[in-house]
């Protein structure tokens, strides 16, 4: 008790003795201010102390800008000087359709293009099959299964019977193209299975609860069932007979407005605009134009002569040159990446969505935000973002496996489409993009440590650097085993 009436005097005695230092210190500021030397010191913080809360650094972010321009122009005229206009695009054409000079009269990589709704509208059929019991569900499951995989192995094998008549970007489109169906077709032949699965459920509450009722109850039940149905909001009505429902989905309209929506998550009802907003659609038209002109001309002009002269310091295996060309590569490689991230995400998915009354626009988050990888993940494409977390990890966990277990499952499976679509197009197989991806989670665990530890910036930092960095050097190893692989017999 005594030890108690201690402590309370001493703390206040200390708050005693701050408060009277408070007043000593007005006090003599006071007295200050009221001799004849006019002071005009206070106590203040220096404007990058933390403790001064100054925040407006407006002036150095647009000095910052004034400088990436200024060193971005210098890069510019060094390119130009140095290699010359190298941008044609005539040389885009016949690289987006896949003309080859050795096949002039095909187009392999848009007849693979066209072939790819053979497998959509199966997918399609066998939903049907399924629906009208010509087919059971479990033969069903596995066609669709076997449907599934075709997409993904079709252009794997006919690369391989037929690869010199493809060009580089012309497969790479297909292998895309190609993968974004097969995304498509397992959220779809998932989602009606779900309805399926649900409708069989409720159908046998329903018979279980018939047959528990007893004859005299039932013309009451019915009775009271019709009074209630009138009772009903008549909106509510109206507005649930609108809705599509299993099976009316499945037919060939639905399944092509899917293909061409903007996501990756297959719906009955997608969320709808009343109206096409001219002027935004017309925007999104110019950007897109202007920025595929944009990314070939940086890619062509600024990209392949630093990946090109990449091959020597890596062959070499000299740390001071490879750290050099890495860094002067990832500049390029960087800016091609941000505006295909806004060509990609904002302007054409916009349009697409403005085409089709698509209402849900959210493609991406704040990823430029975000303070560890785990967040970058989540945010920077939410189309795949949703679907793994739906079709993957959802139903991973509610299987009974733990969260880390479904996240790596993710992981593996985002690794594996990375390295299908560098690989695939290159027509030889190794594993940077597949361990680029992997390496993702030790790193969300070392971002989250330098958030925690050393504040939010460090974490945001950490993000950029493995955007700015991760991607040229992924970049020069492939190109460095490409050229290894294709070239060096003719340099010999």
């Amino acid at each position: 008790m005594t030890s108690e009436l201690e402590d309370k005097s001493l703390r206040y005695r200390r708050a005693q003795s701050v408060t009277k230092a408070e007043e000593i210190t007005a006090k003599e500021n006071k007295a200050r201010s009221l001799q004849f030397d006019k002071p005009l010191h206070k106590p203040r913080d220096s404007l990058f102390s933390w403790s001064s809360q100054f925040t407006n650094f407006t002036g150095l972010v647009n000095w910052g800008f004034l400088m990436l321009s200024i060193g971005g122009l210098r890069l510019f005229l060094e390119n130009i000087l140095k290699y010359g206009i190298r941008v044609n695009p005539l040389e885009w054409i016949i690289v987006l359709t896949g003309y080859n000079d050795g096949n002039k009269h095909q187009y392999p990589s848009i007849i693979l293009l066209i072939f790819s709704v053979v497998p959509a509208v199966t997918s399609l059929l066998i939903e049907k099959a399924i629906a009208v019991d010509i087919i059971s569900e479990k033969i069903g499951i596995g066609c669709q299964i076997t449907n599934i995989l075709f997409v993904i192995t079709l252009p794997v094998v006919v690369l391989y019977y037929k690869g010199p008549e493809f060009s580089f970007v012309g497969i790479s489109t297909v292998c895309m193209i190609y993968l974004i169906i097969f995304l498509k077709l397992w959220s779809y032949t998932q989602t009606n299975h779900w309805c399926r699965s649900g409708m069989k459920g409720k159908q046998a509450k329903n018979k279980l609860r018939r047959q528990s009722l007893s004859a005299p109850n039932w013309n009451k039940l019915i009775h009271a069932e019709h009074e209630q149905s009138f009772d009903e909001d008549k909106n509510d009505a109206i507005a649930a007979a609108r809705l599509v429902k299993y099976p009316d989905n499945l037919n060939l309209k639905d399944l092509f407005y899917f293909l061409l929506a903007p996501t990756l998550c297959y719906e009955l009802n997608f969320p709808r605009t009343t109206r096409i907003r001219k002027r935004f659609l017309v925007k999104r038209l110019l950007e897109v134009i202007f920025g595929v002109h944009l990314v070939l001309a940086l890619f062509q002009q600024w990209m392949i002569p630093s990946v090109t002269n990449s091959v020597d310091p890596f062959t070499d295996m000299d740390p001071i040159k490879i750290t050099e060309r890495l860094l002067k590569l990832s500049v390029p490689n960087h800016l091609i990446w941000l505006f295909f991230f806004y060509l990609c995400f904002h302007s054409f998915l916009n349009l697409m969505g403005e085409l089709l009354h698509f209402a849900d626009r959210k493609f991406y988050a704040d990823w430029w935000n975000a303070n560890n990888i785990s967040v970058f993940w989540s945010t920077w494409n939410l189309p795949v973002h949703m679907w793994a977390v739906r079709h993957v990890y959802i139903p991973i966990t509610q299987m009974g496996y733990s969260k880390v277990a479904a996240s790596t499952v993710v992981f593996f499976i985002s690794a594996f489409f990375h390295e299908y679509l560098v690989s695939v197009p290159l027509q030889m197989f190794r594993i940077w993009a597949f361990l680029g991806m992997m390496v993702q989670p030790p790193l969300a665990v070392i971002s989250r440590w330098a958030e925690i530890r050393l504040g939010a910036r460090w974490g945001n930092i950490m993000v950029w650097a493995s955007l700015i960095l991760g991607q040229p050097l992924a970049i020069m190893m492939y190109y460095h085993d490409y050229a290894i692989a294709h070239f060096k017999p003719i340099q010999e």
